[in-house]
C-alpha cells in the first residue's frame, strides 16, 4: 500500500519558528544579522524553492536581522517567485550587472539594520561555502568596516541538523519512493544489461512513483564486489558472479533520500554473502546505539566494533554516515572523533562499510531519524540476505 504524499511546502509558522530559533541563536553568538547567499539556507528561511539555482550567472542574498522577518535582497527575474513566500521585505535589482551585482543594494540594506555587537555572520567555516563572487565578498568587507564578517557556519549547520515534523515527513516519503524501487529493481533489471540500462530504468521508475528528481544516482559492480562508491553508472554489462551497488540521492519537495542497495547478479558467492551478513549486522548496531544523548563516534564505534570482528582493518571512506535533509549529505559525520551529541529530530545515515578480497569493497546504507526513545528507520530495511538478480 503506496504512502499519502505529503503536502508540499510548509506553514508560515514554521517558518517563522526557523528564523525565531536562528535569532535566539544569533543572540547568543552576537550576532547582528546574517547574511546567507546558498540555495539550501535561502530555501531554508523564505520557502523559496526554485530549479533556476543551477544558472551560476546572478547571485542571491537573504538576510537575517537580529529581530524580525528575513530580508531578501536578489535579481528581479526572482521578485515574482520571493513574492510567493512569506517574505514581504524583497528588494531588487537588474542582474546581471558584473560591475556591481547587487552589491551596492545589498549594502545599503545591511548598513539599515540596527547594530548591537557589530558582527555579521556569514557561511565561512567548515561544510559551507559562499555563493557569490569573491571579489564582492573583500568589496563587503571592505567596505562594512569596522563592521566584522564572522563565521556562522556551525550555527547554520546546528540548526538545519534538527528536523520539524513536516521535515521528516518530506524525507520518510522519498525513502519510500526509494525503497520501493529498490525491492523491485530485481524484477526489471536483468544480467546481460549494463549499468547504465539499469539505473536509467530506476530513475524512470522513481519519477512514476512520484518523486520529483534524482540528481544523485550512482553505480558500481564487479566480480564478487566493487572498488568504487561515486562514480557510474558505466557502460559495463552485469555477468553471472557480479556484484552491483546503487546509491541514490532522489528528492521530493526539496527533501532528500540518500542510501544504497547491493545485489548479486545471477548468483552470490560465500563470500559476498558474509561481507553482506557483517554489514547488515553492524548496521543493526548502528541503529541500536542510535539515540537521544549518544554521540556520532558511539554510533561509529558500535557498527566498527561488528566490522572489526568481521575481519575488517580499516575504514577509508573517512565516516559510517552523515546528517541528511535538504542537501544530500548534512553534518554531522559519524567518525571515531566527531563526537557531536544525537538529539531528537536528527536525520542521520548509517554507512558502513567493509573492504574483502584484496581489492573488493561493499559499503550498506539506511537513512534514520532520531526520535525521544531511539532510533526510527525512514528507509525501508534491506533485504537480510543478499538479493540475487536472476
Amino acid at each position: 500500500m503506496s504512502q499519502a504524499q505529503p503536502q508540499r511546502g510548509f506553514s508560515q509558522v514554521e517558518f517563522e519558528s526557523r528564523t525565531e530559533t536562528a535569532q535566539r541563536l544569533m543572540r547568543a553568538s552576537e550576532l547582528d544579522a546574517m547574511l546567507l547567499t546558498t540555495e539550501p539556507h535561502v530555501r531554508y528561511f523564505s520557502g523559496f524553492l526554485s530549479q533556476f539555482w543551477h544558472s551560476p550567472t546572478r547571485p542571491w542574498f537573504l538576510l537575517i536581522p537580529a529581530t524580525g522577518k528575513p530580508i531578501a535582497v536578489i535579481p528581479t527575474i526572482g521578485v515574482a517567485g520571493m513574492q510567493q513566500t512569506w517574505i514581504d521585505d524583497i528588494r531588487s535589482w537588474s542582474s546581471p550587472q558584473p560591475e556591481d551585482d547587487g552589491i551596492s543594494l545589498l549594502l545599503t540594506s545591511i548598513r539599515e539594520l540596527p547594530l548591537r555587537f557589530g558582527r555579521l555572520g556569514m557561511t565561512l567555516g567548515a561544510e559551507s561555502h559562499l555563493r557569490m563572487p569573491a571579489a564582492d565578498y573583500r568589496l563587503l568587507e571592505q567596505q562594512l568596516s569596522p563592521l566584522a564578517l564572522v563565521d556562522c557556519a556551525d550555527l547554520m549547520l546546528r540548526l538545519c541538523s534538527i528536523k520539524s515534523a513536516a521535515e521528516i515527513e518530506k524525507i520518510a516519503y522519498v525513502c519510500g519512493l526509494a525503497s520501493d524501487s529498490f525491492n523491485a529493481l530485481p524484477g526489471f533489471a536483468r544480467p546481460g544489461q549494463s549499468e547504465r540500462e539499469i539505473v536509467r530504468a530506476m530513475r524512470i521508475d522513481l519519477l512514476q512513483r512520484g518523486a520529483d528528481h534524482t540528481p544523485y544516482i550512482v553505480s558500481a559492480s564487479g566480480s564478487e564486489g566493487y572498488s568504487d562508491i561515486i562514480m557510474g553508472p558505466r557502460d559495463r554489462k552485469l555477468h553471472d558472479g557480479d556484484i552491483l551497488i546503487i546509491d541514490t540521492g532522489t528528492v521530493f519537495d526539496g527533501y532528500f533520500c540518500d542510501f544504497d542497495r547491493n545485489f548479486a547478479c545471477g548468483h552470490a558467492s560465500d563470500e559476498a554473502r558474509r561481507v553482506y551478513d557483517i554489514l547488515y549486522q553492524s548496521t543493526d548496531a548502528g541503529l541500536a546505539a542510535a539515540r537521544p544523548g549518544a554521540t556520532t563516534t558511539d554510533v561509529w564505534q558500535a557498527m566498527w566494533s561488528v566490522l572489526e570482528a568481521g575481519g575488517a582493518t580499516s575504514n577509508d571512506v573517512g565516516r559510517m554516515g552523515h546528517g541528511l535533509g535538504a542537501q544530500l549529505t548534512e553534518w554531522p559525520s559519524l567518525t571515531a572523533s566527531d563526537s557531536n551529541r544525537l538529539e531528537p529530530g536528527m536525520v542521520i545515515t548509517l554507512e558502513p562499510g567493509m573492504d574483502y578480497a584484496g581489492d573488493k569493497l561493499m559499503v550498506h546504507e539506511e537513512n534514520i531519524v532520531i526520535t525521544e526513545t531511539g532510533a526510527q528507520l525512514l528507509s525501508k530495511r534491506a533485504a537480510a540476505e543478499l538479493p540475487v538478480i536472476k
